[in-house]
């Protein structure tokens, strides 16, 4: 009968912990490390992507108003509907008569004609990088028949990535009385998955400095992109309701940080606390490895297996964001329902790791199986026994 395994591996430096091969394991559950050199406080929360580990939060798990930030939802859905096959960049939707009475010049614009026909390649790139509302909705009647069933794709995705404290009512923020709202910590679940599922549409589609369309070409009010180093996006928002918002990213050397802005009371001001946090994340910050991917860090019993136990793994290296000059004691704990019952494939995520560093909350990653493994023949069954009754 599967029970819980509890493995432990205490007190160890960094150093140390990354020779070793344990018995332990994770699901995804960062929690905060706020250091005392941190920007001024803003409701947010800024966090280091590869790892999932919180840098500075302030607030993160409050509703607020996202505004035109909503339009990563339509953008992330739409990439995962090209992702199936179901939509595509070269798809042709045609402007109808309600849509262009409604939102024509309605807040930010791609000027929509009545009864144009549009790609979807641009309407994701008006949508992306002037935040047309009129795209946006020309997207979602085109994509799924009506804004209300966009809307539905869109909350059934939200719930799908983990998004809990979250709701939209519109394909573009435009205010409607409060159903639309989200957390800044789902806000960031929101950027990772759209990173992680679409990284070629990711590149494609965000971080353009400009946008010309219908012969007028408009600039992206991003305050990141040419000006902090490896920027490259995401959104800003804005409504009386919800202030200055904004969801944003950054990549050097090949660690990237995302950040989260809340309620601002001005432009000017939003675009100096994304450039402060940012600068800040990167620099008090250092990336460390503490797994390579598929590196076995632990060992699980197997049950009726062609073997009697097998290695467990990070699907993708395990990392740390550690201040800089540090080597604080780290401690593990990995968690598993076993013995495994024969056959699975490798790959399958069964175990938890938590990680606990010195002075900090600790966070969650999960393992997964390195290798398959076969259900045992009689030999095997006779052998696992013989090695039962005399371990």
């Amino acid at each position: 009968m599967a029970s819980q395994r509890v493995i432990e591996f205490s007190r160890v430096t960094l150093s140390r912990l990354a020779a070793a091969v344990i018995f332990a394991v994770l699901a995804f559950a960062p929690v905060a490390a706020q250091a005392a050199t941190a920007p001024r406080a803003y409701a947010g929360i800024v966090v280091d992507a590869k790892s999932g580990k919180v840098l500075y939060e302030s607030d993160a798990d409050e509703y607020r108003y996202p505004a035109s930030v909503t339009k990563v939802m339509t953008t992330f859905l739409a990439f995962e509907l090209i992702g199936e096959g179901k939509l595509k960049p070269g798809q042709v939707f045609t402007v109808s008569h309600d849509a262009f009475r409604e939102w024509a010049r309605k807040g930010s614009s791609m000027y929509l004609a009545d009864g144009q026909r549009v790609t979807v390649d641009q309407l994701l790139h008006g949508i992306t990088t002037v935040s047309a509302n009129d795209g946006c909705v020309v997207l979602a009647m085109g994509a799924a028949g009506s804004v209300d069933k966009w809307v539905a794709l869109m909350n059934a995705k939200a719930r799908e990535i983990g998004m809990t404290d979250s709701h939209f009512g519109t394909p573009n923020g435009w205010m409607d009385d409060g159903r639309t709202y989200v957390s800044a910590r789902d806000l960031f679940r929101l950027s990772r998955a759209m990173i992680a599922r679409h990284p070629e549409l990711y590149h494609r589609y965000i971080g353009h400095p400009n946008f010309s369309f219908n012969g007028i070409e408009q600039a992206n009010h991003d305050p990141m992109i040419g000006k902090v180093l490896g920027a490259d996006g995401i959104k800003t928002g804005y409504t009386r309701q919800a202030g200055y918002n904004y969801l944003g990213s950054a990549m050097r050397d090949g660690r990237r940080l995302v950040m989260v802005l809340a309620g601002t009371d001005r432009p000017a001001v939003r675009a100096r606390a994304a450039r402060a946090y940012m600068e800040w994340g990167f620099t008090h910050f250092a990336t460390r490895k503490l797994f390579p991917a598929g590196k076995p860090i632990a060992r699980a019993e197997v049950q009726d297996g062609a073997v009697t136990s097998v290695p467990l793994v990070a699907a993708s290296p395990v990392v740390l964001s550690l201040e800089h000059g540090t080597n604080p004691d780290i401690s593990l704990t990995i968690r598993y329902k076993g013995p495994l019952k024969a056959p699975f494939r490798a790959g399958a995520e069964v175990a938890e790791m938590e990680i606990s560093i010195a002075g900090q909350p600790p966070f969650r990653t999960p393992l997964v199986t390195g290798e398959s493994v076969t259900r045992a023949n009689w030999w095997q069954r006779l052998r696992n026994g013989l090695t039962g009754l005399f371990a």
